[in-house]
Order: structure tokens, then sequence, then C-alpha cells
């Protein structure tokens, strides 16, 4: 065995499994990674997914479905903007897009100009929309959401009360927020996951949220591991994280 090497134990019943998903390629995306500046036009506000977005979020349903992990999330978490709305449900939705008959469904036919069929709620676990898990926020349009009435019509199935602003009250377009105060969300998010009951849960989030959320909560690992885990995610990358209780 390794000197090296680090081993921990930890019980079961202190871990849990978080399927960590960065949103599917944004129109937003397309035009600022050409030019920087693009992110403050207000063309992009809470940007909808390219065409190549929902052909990346088919993708990631597939592996889904095929490796079997639709059958042990017992929670989808997603931030309340467009794109990770849209990849959440196309994602972790079922199979197949028809409506199911009396089934409210997780998102209406063609939400957010997606030219996407209606996406049934049969057979899925709990979405929840949940804001401390948004993007890095203030200046740029793309992060602002809309209200919750709006979100409510185009996802009908998804959970929005634990939001309490019907309007976005937390985006400024003067002050963007710092990568401190980013990471000190994601902390009091992982906290408040600790409160749930789920063991396996799905979150549906953003590339900055989960550089320095995951940047903060690895400080203490070795730095073989933090390099891994602060590798900024692509569009709709899935990673698979495990996260331990490891207080008295």
């Amino acid at each position: 065995m390794d000197s090296s090497a680090t081993t921990t134990l930890f019980p079961l019943h202190r871990t849990k499994t978080l399927h960590l998903v960065r949103h599917a390629q944004g129109v937003h995306n397309v035009e600022g990674e050409k030019d920087f500046s693009a992110y403050k036009s207000e063309e992009f506000f809470d940007a909808q997914l390219t065409p190549l977005g929902w052909e990346q979020v088919d993708n990631l349903h597939k592996h889904v479905h095929e490796c079997g992990l639709d059958k042990k999330v017992e929670l989808v978490i997603v931030s309340p903007l467009l794109r990770t709305l849209q990849t959440a449900v196309g994602s972790f939705g079922p199979e197949g897009y028809a409506d199911g008959t009396d089934v409210t469904p997780l998102m209406v036919a063609n939400a957010g100009n997606s030219n996407c069929s209606a996406i049934s709620n049969l057979n899925t676990p709990p979405f929840v929309a949940v804001e401390l898990c948004r993007e890095q926020l203030g200046v740029h349009p793309c992060d602002r959401r809309r209200s919750i009435s709006e979100y409510r019509t185009m996802f009908p199935a998804i959970d929005f009360s634990l939001i309490e602003d019907e309007e976005d009250v937390l985006w400024q377009a003067d002050v963007r927020e710092s990568r401190e105060a980013v990471a000190a969300r994601g902390m009091k998010f992982i906290n408040w996951l600790w409160t749930r009951k789920e063991k396996e849960i799905a979150v549906v989030t953003h590339r900055a949220f989960l550089r320095q959320t995951l940047g903060e909560l690895g400080d203490d690992c070795h730095p073989t591991v933090q390099k891994e885990i602060r590798n900024p995610f692509a569009n709709c990358e899935l990673r698979s994280v495990v996260i331990t209780d490891n207080g008295a």
C-alpha cells in the first residue's frame, strides 16, 4: 500500500451522494465566449438553451437512464433560471417527451422558446427550485431571473415554494457578487442539504457556483484532489461526489 495515500472511514449514514450538473449551452455562452462583454447584454436576460444545448441535454438524459441514475436519484434541486430549469427537466425527466394523461408536466411545450414538446412528470423524483445555488449574482443580465409566476407557468410540476420573493431581489445591475460571497453561499447551500432526508440528490446549477463551492468544500483535500474538483465544469457535464458529515 502506498504510504503516502490517505484513507478515511465514515459511516454510510453520515454521507450523501451529489450528482452535480452544470447547465447545457445557453445562448449567452455562445456570444460570451467570443466576447466576454456580451455577458452584460440585456439581449441575454435569463438566457435559454441553444439547439446544441438541447442536444447536450438529450445525451445526458440517455446517460442518466442507461446507467440507472434515474432510479437512484431521490430529489432534483435546480437553480431558478431558465437554462438550468430546462437542463434539469430534460436530463432527469422520464423517457420520452410526451406528457402523461392527467399529469402536470415538468415543462410545457415550447417553454422558453425551446421548440420542445412537453416533458412528463410521470415516475420522476421531486424537482425543487432553490435560490442558494444560483449563478454568481449581478451585472450580467443572463443571471437575472424572471418572476416565479412565469416559471410556474412554464414548469408546472417544479416546486418553487422555497423561494420567498416573486421578483428577483438578489441580482444588482451594478454590483457583481464576489467569489468569496459565492463560496459562502455555496457552503450555506451544502449545510441546507444536510437538513434534507434524501441521500442521493441531483443538483443542476452553474459553473462559477460549482467552482467556488467545491473549492471551499475541498479546501482540506490533498492538492491533487483539489485540482480535480476545482476544474471548471463544461456545459452539461455531470460529476458525482460524496459529501460527509464528520462532526461530533
